[in-house]
């Protein structure tokens, strides 16, 4: 048994840590629980397109982990991990800090990895958290406006070119998000929208090569190319190095540079490297866990998300993964503690959810039925919006939800939108929206209390059988 005083901690507030940390909170954890994450805030990454679009706001994908964990018994701590000491049980931090503990959870996620290519850390720009996807817009927004002001063509040409790199999930929905929302931008200020490009840039000519989403490869291809702005593709495309303004790659044995004002690099992560000098089993920087979740030779050590494998049972690196993953360390957590031995964790693969441009998305419900268009979109925003971190959050988030899409607020259009009947597609998508949230509204109107004493809170609905692919 435990001591009282020993405490839970949690390496990485992705939704590996921060789900196991709310549902140790939720069980009553009898257990201090300690979560340490870089950074001050959660990073909803599926929905980071909607915050570098605008169609959903910053308290809704990007809130304070403070907030996030205000009315939970968990303690947040903002710091740098520096080293991990498995025999000693402790946790050494950048500030000095150290941390004993009895168990601890290692969902440390993963780092953008840019393969050595020259120039890529410098020019390049990421898209894995909420401070990136801002970033971004920035970004973005200041080429437009320097575009505007030019009489040069050839520069301007340039300023409105964005590179993407890489065709897997992320590539493709930053593509297809950007394809619709840079004419509007760009629109706004005067200019001629058919001036933009998006590039799709990648190695080989398979999109969604390896990918849990690899079978909705035709209907990806589709809307690529119904765009505002088509996407454009340069396949069997090696990058060789990246510029300020451009990028250089490998194409049929010869060597060409492809002009960009904005470069966006999509093409890979790699594990967190602490986990390399934990001198544990891996495969491949991830560390090999047993079916429960615990490192081998370290039972008090759970792993999970991108930093962890079962080489008997692998799966794929999604938040969907991730979030099943957090519940189930937590309810081991909590077997431990009183003193029951933990079990293996059951992972349900629900679907795959994609956004293919602004309003437009595809909703893969157990890789057998495909929604697509705006009822696919309502299904994925209503989806994640469920599955947001925090009871009080989830219900000020779905009202706002809600509240945009019917009076439409702040919700940028496609051109090919711009033509519908507002009134009328406003009481179609609030009427399709309510019939996919309504066991979400219920949940959000009713105290905690009472939906647990009548059982409702694991009662599971249409919603509750998707999750989020993650990044």
């Amino acid at each position: 048994m435990q001591q009282a005083s020993d405490p839970t901690v949690i390496l990485g507030g992705g939704f590996a840590g921060l789900f196991t940390a709310l549902h140790l909170s939720h069980q009553n954890y009898s257990h201090p629980i300690i979560l340490i994450d870089q950074r001050d805030r959660f990073s909803f990454k599926p929905l980071l397109y909607e915050l570098l679009s605008g169609e959903l706001h910053s308290t809704q994908v990007y809130p304070r982990y403070k907030e996030l964990l205000a009315d939970s018994s968990v303690t947040f701590v903002q710091d740098t991990v520096k080293l991990i000491h498995p025999h000693q049980r402790r946790v050494i931090l950048a500030s000095g800090k150290l941390f004993d503990y009895s168990n601890l959870v290692l969902a440390l996620g993963s780092k953008t990895t840019y393969f050595h290519t020259p120039g890529a850390a410098e020019y390049a720009m990421p898209f894995t958290s909420g401070e990136e996807a801002i970033a971004l817009r920035k970004n973005l927004r200041h080429r437009l406006h320097q575009a505007i002001q030019t009489q040069d063509s050839e520069r301007r040409r340039l300023l409105l070119t964005v590179a993407i790199i890489g065709a897997g999930p992320a590539g493709i929905e930053l593509a297809c998000t950007l394809a619709d929302l840079l004419p509007i931008w760009y629109d706004e200020l005067g200019g001629d929208a058919d001036e933009i490009r998006v590039v799709l840039v990648n190695r080989s000519r398979e999109i969604l090569k390896g990918d849990v989403n690899s079978h909705l490869r035709c209907t990806v291809q589709r809307a690529l190319k119904r765009r505002v702005v088509p996407v454009d593709f340069l396949f069997d495309a090696a990058v060789t190095k990246i510029y300020a303004d451009g990028v250089e790659y490998r194409q049929h044995e010869q060597t060409q540079i492809l002009p960009a004002g904005t470069i966006a690099w999509t093409a890979g992560t790699a594990p967190n490297p602490l986990l390399i000098e934990l001198s544990v089993p891996n495969n491949r920087g991830r560390l090999v866990v047993t079916p429960t979740l615990q490192l081998p030779d370290f039972p008090e050590i759970f792993a999970a998300g991108d930093c962890a494998t079962d080489n008997d049972n692998p799966q794929p690196t999604t938040a969907q993964v991730a979030y099943q993953q957090g519940k189930a360390i937590a309810q081991n957590l909590k077997r431990l503690g009183e003193g029951k031995p933990a079990i293996p964790v059951q992972i349900q693969m629900r679907g795959t959810l994609m956004k293919l441009g602004l309003n437009e998305g595809v909703a893969n419900l157990f890789n057998k039925v495909q929604i697509k268009g705006q009822p696919g979109h309502l299904i994925r925003e209503a989806t994640y919006l469920q599955l947001l971190p925090n009871f009080g959050h989830n219900r000020k988030a779905t009202t706002e939800w809600l509240t945009d899409e019917l009076f439409r607020r702040d919700r940028p259009f496609s051109h090919m939108q711009l033509g519908q009947t507002p009134l009328l597609y406003g009481v179609a998508t609030v009427a399709a929206g309510l019939i996919l949230a309504t066991p979400l509204i219920w949940r959000a109107a009713l105290p905690m209390q009472f939906q647990q004493n009548f059982g409702w809170t694991g009662v599971p609905t249409l919603l509750d059988r998707l999750a989020p692919p993650s990044r």
